[in-house]
């Protein structure tokens, strides 16, 4: 582990936070008439580490009686984020460890 696997990881725990914070909207949303459900996708960075792009997914003339979110894939989604949240965190942890191993030898 190295510097660079802190930076991946730490970037992974905000993209996941960020895909996180827009399902949490759209549940909150979801008896808002015609609302419209935003979308995470995830972009690998060329220099490592990842960010969540959030978009809205389906057209602008959604019903105006119904909200678009379907409550039953923002569970889905919500548990694998957290996961992917839960992951990032123990690299974080272990490039943490990792580092202060390699200043303790250094030192």
């Amino acid at each position: 582990m190295s510097v660079s696997a802190l930076s991946s990881g730490l970037s992974g725990l905000k993209a996941y936070s960020t895909a996180l914070d827009s399902s949490g909207h759209n549940v909150a949303n979801a008896s808002t008439a015609g609302f419209i459900p935003q979308q995470a996708s995830f972009q690998e960075q060329p220099a490592g580490g990842v960010i969540a792009n959030i978009s809205k997914e389906g057209s602008s003339l959604a019903s105006q009686e119904l909200s678009g979110t379907d409550l039953a894939n923002e569970i889905v989604q919500s548990l694998q984020f957290k996961l992917g949240f839960d992951l990032s965190a123990k690299v974080v942890k272990t490039a943490d460890e990792v580092l202060g191993t390699l200043i303790d030898i250094k030192a």
